[in-house]
């Protein structure tokens, strides 16, 4: 519900009683023939989890619009809310593609690539979080509720606790949280965790997320953990500097898987002009046997060059044909500023052409190699028409990829080989699980999902998709809602948690 007046008696101000704060605005720019310029939703799967939220509820989403020196008012576009936040060139180069994606999320990965450790990385990072929290705390309206998304806003909880001891905050962390003996790397890791700690719900993918952060917490500031809480003191007592209140205070760390909207890609794969385009993508390939396909960004963390090795060598065996096999590879752009990222489309695309001439031939190549990104009704069409999807991530948060694969196949056909390294492994144990870095097992999975009987297929296809759709992204974000309302059972928090249960 919108207020008109904030908690400082500004009457000017508009004030919401649910307010989500993710770094991107859930709207992507777009500038039309005649040079005039409108806003068109983003496709992702937190904008459908929370869109019904934010409409029920009347809410507010903070965010940056995704364009560096972006000057923009508050405003509403197809019934929601939008509070910009401005990000200078500095802003992307030291905060976002420095320490959020150079540092973080390599670190949070497994250290599958070094993470970069520089001082005015850190302090980009501390001041545009500090600019995100001022923002938040001027929306909120007095006993409203927070949810703050991931891990380029991780500091947040913490300064919005710290501006306004009245709302309820929850974090969510999209990404994987690492062990300690990774983590402690961090210089800064005292400050992250403190961070966290500001929310009263810190949600994560897996539950071994949520128990290395738990570890983390006991490690640095010898905190008292009870199952899935965090005791902690009045400010200034013990180890905890603070805990942004001068009482004591617990923290609840769960895990939540998040999942997709599933009946928007049941609709789609029943749709008969993408069967259609299913169909004609399988005649362009050449009719092959067998289609396997990846669908991942262009990230070092998603084992692209690992399934390209197993496959490259079940052709040189004589295991798989050419001229009855293809892999079908769609690498969306990603990051493409960053050093790390540029040298690795450089190794993907010469890994490609290896291949392709050690094994393709004029009529067949060994790999289709797409690095662009496509909208969703082409990649449903594509996951109709993929007999194997292989999702062989080193490290994933979740990979929706999996599910989405899963939710398409209307027809309970298909083969979901997908690591053991991925958040969806934990749900959708009845695909062909593997560990990417074991070749010869990669191989084998492979094969034996090539080989699978129909019978077999249909039967693990029904059980991955059951859970799915029962498990989707509405019911993702209400069982957070509720926990959040549990943890600190404010009026608003509960009628939230409320108003999402009745949308269901």
């Amino acid at each position: 519900m919108r207020k008109g007046c904030g908690i400082d008696g500004d009457d000017q101000q508009e004030r919401f009683d649910f307010v989500v704060v993710s770094n991107r605005l859930p709207v992507d720019r777009e500038i039309a023939h005649d040079g005039t310029a409108r806003w068109k939703p983003s496709p992702g799967g937190l904008v459908t989890a929370l869109e019904p939220v934010m409409r029920t509820n009347d809410g507010a989403w903070i965010g940056w619009s995704g364009t560096a020196g972006d000057e923009v008012e508050p405003f509403t576009t197809d019934g929601m809310h939008l509070v910009p936040v401005t990000l200078s060139e500095d802003d992307v180069r030291d905060y976002y593609e420095g320490f959020s994606n150079d540092t973080i999320w390599p670190l949070y990965h497994d250290v599958i690539a070094p993470p970069k450790y520089q001082r005015d990385w850190w302090d980009a990072y501390v001041r545009v979080n500090e600019r995100f929290a001022e923002r938040a705390a001027a929306t909120a309206a007095e006993g409203g509720t927070v949810w703050v998304q991931d891990y380029q806003l991780q500091l947040v909880p913490r300064m919005l606790r710290e501006r306004r001891e009245d709302l309820t905050i929850g974090f969510f962390n999209h990404i994987p949280f690492p062990a300690y003996g990774l983590y402690s790397q961090l210089p800064w890791r005292s400050q992250i965790i403190e961070g966290l700690l500001g929310a009263d719900l810190i949600g994560f993918q897996r539950r071994a997320d949520a128990g290395n952060f738990l570890r983390a917490v006991r490690r640095l500031f010898r905190l008292p953990t009870v199952h899935n809480r965090v005791e902690l003191p009045p400010q200034g007592e013990g180890r905890w500097p603070n805990s942004g209140g001068a009482r004591p205070r617990a923290v609840v760390a769960r895990h939540f898987p998040i999942s997709i909207d599933a009946r928007a890609y049941i609709d789609l794969a029943h749709r008969a002009d993408v069967r259609a385009r299913a169909q004609q993508i399988r005649h362009d390939l050449g009719d092959p046997g067998t289609i396997m396909l990846g669908v991942d960004r262009l990230d070092y963390t998603k084992g692209i060059g690992h399934r390209f090795a197993a496959y490259a060598e079940l052709l040189a065996e004589g295991k798989l044909d050419v001229n009855d096999t293809v892999l079908v590879q769609v690498a969306s752009p990603s990051r493409e500023r960053v050093e790390s990222y540029k040298a690795l489309r450089d190794e993907i695309e010469l890994t490609v052409g290896r291949v392709n001439g050690d094994y393709g031939t004029i009529r067949h190549s060994a790999i289709n190699y797409l690095h662009h990104g496509y909208p969703r009704e082409e990649m449903v069409a594509l996951f109709l028409a993929a007999d194997i999807m292989l999702v062989t991530a080193l490290r994933d948060g979740m990979n929706l990829v999996a599910k989405e694969y899963v939710a398409t196949r209307v027809d309970d056909d298909g083969v979901l080989v997908l690591s053991e390294f991925a958040g969806a492994a934990d749900e959708m144990q009845q695909a062909l699980l593997v560990n990417p870095h074991d070749i010869e097992g990669l191989k084998r999975a492979i094969l034996a999902a090539v080989h699978m009987p129909r019978g077999e297929r249909r039967q693990r296809m029904r059980s991955l998709r059951t859970r799915v759709i029962e498990h989707d992204v509405e019911r993702w974000s209400q069982d957070f809602l509720t926990a959040l309302a549990e943890a600190r059972p404010s009026d608003s928090a509960r009628q939230l948690a409320a108003g999402d249960q009745d949308q269901r």
